[in-house]
């Protein structure tokens, strides 16, 4: 489980880094990394206590990620 939780996040981290590189959002390197990070923890723990997800782990990661990434800045942005 520790080394799931693991690459999670090292995933997560890859994903916020591609989506600025690859100028999918305009929040920063760092803003995006984090959000990446956030989503993919709370859909990991939601997926050890309900059992919702995907097969694969890194799926879950991939998703969970770019949808944190969809939903929080346009939830901020006017």
């Amino acid at each position: 489980m520790f080394l799931t939780l693991f690459g999670t996040v090292v995933i997560a981290g890859i994903v916020g880094y591609a989506s600025e590189r690859m100028e999918f959002t305009h929040n920063g390197y760092i803003p995006s990394i984090i959000i990446c990070i956030g989503g993919a923890f709370l859909f990991f723990f939601i997926t050890l206590m309900f059992g919702i997800g995907f097969r694969s782990s890194g799926m879950n990661a991939i998703l969970s990620s770019v949808g944190a990434l969809v939903i929080v800045p346009t939830h901020w942005r006017k």
